[in-house]
């Protein structure tokens, strides 16, 4: 797809999907072969992924906004595009009772969608104030819940592990402070609460921005997706199948770039590994792409979001999946 048609896939829509032309590229959808979009979202990289070959493809999303735009979708595409309502950590189960037992391409974009930011009502953001919630797919207990809840210890801990905020002890002390006078409802009340201990830093950033990303993880354990997922894809994908990665934070990234190491090299030799990971005998992948690839600068200027994000892909070979590969 040239970048003329790739502006063309994309005006007009609600999100714009980051690093487009590389997905593509890694992905390299061809006709009369099956793709994942395992994080559906305003259906962007679908819309493309169809667009460039004559392919069938699954979108996957537990958002009920994302899943009733792809039912839309549906219609669009006389029979090649199927929507799935669910986690994308559970492809390894969703993908063959909706048809296919294994797949051609995967692709995951993960974190927060702009769409999803972009909805006040949501409480991802402290750009509006909304109520607390951070659910993606409006089940479950909500970040109020939790703030409201837990241990200081335990909160602590979440904004220090998935936001990497040094000042997580003064941010937890904080909350138990305000919320033993009135509990935590909106996405103003935290942000003030975090910015009265936290510095503003001197790149810009909102002193809130990490502890938000902290418990929006915490709330739809993110990261415990990203690893269901990876894993689910060993067993999917056929010889010669893509998996491609894009994420937007480090945790994220470190998580796909020990994964793909792993998966695609002599674990042996690898200094580190992921917590708990059985050593992979036999590579089970071959890499795509050496190191990172980021945003071209015409796309960064066009979309900020594209500053951060990080596309990794590798290629399934022909070796058996091993044994911890697959639907958990």
């Amino acid at each position: 797809m040239s970048d003329k048609d790739i502006r063309f896939a994309t005006e007009d829509r609600p999100h714009k999907p980051v690093l487009l032309r590389e997905v593509l590229d890694a992905l390299a959808p061809c006709d009369g072969e099956i793709m994942v979009d395992g994080t559906f979202g305003a259906g962007g990289y679908s819309r493309a992924i169809l667009d460039s070959a004559k392919c069938e493809l699954y979108g996957i999303d537990r958002d009920p906004s994302a899943v009733a735009t792809g039912r839309k979708l549906e219609a669009e595409y006389d029979g090649r595009f199927h929507m799935v309502e669910g986690c994308f950590g559970d492809m390894g189960r969703l993908i063959p009772a909706a048809g296919p037992e294994q797949v051609d391409g995967i692709v995951l974009d993960i974190g927060v969608s702009s769409m999803q930011l972009d909805q006040a009502d949501r409480g991802f953001s402290f750009r509006e104030d909304g109520p607390l919630d951070m659910r993606m797919s409006m089940s479950g207990p909500t970040a109020a819940d939790f703030v409201n809840t837990a241990e200081e210890e335990d909160i602590a801990n979440v904004i220090y592990r998935y936001g990497e905020e040094r000042a997580s002890r003064k941010v937890a002390r904080k909350i138990i402070e305000m919320r033993a006078d009135e509990p935590f409802t909106t996405t103003s009340q935290l942000a003030r609460a975090v910015r009265s201990v936290v510095r503003k830093s001197k790149d810009g950033i909102d002193p809130a921005t990490r502890t938000f990303q902290a418990l929006r993880i915490y709330v739809n354990d993110e990261l415990g997706e990203l690893e269901r997922a990876m894993d689910a894809a060993e067993t999917l994908l056929k010889p010669g199948g893509r998996l491609v990665v894009v994420t937007f934070h480090s945790l994220e990234d470190r998580l796909v770039k020990t994964f793909m190491k792993a998966r695609s090299g002599d674990p042996k030799k690898m200094s580190r590994r992921l917590p708990g990971e059985p050593e992979v005998a036999t590579p089970t992948f071959t890499t795509i792409t050496r190191k990172a690839v980021t945003g071209q600068k015409d796309e960064i200027r066009a979309n900020p979001r594209a500053r951060s994000a990080k596309l990794r892909a590798v290629a399934r070979n022909d070796q058996p999946a091993n044994k911890h590969g697959g639907p958990k």
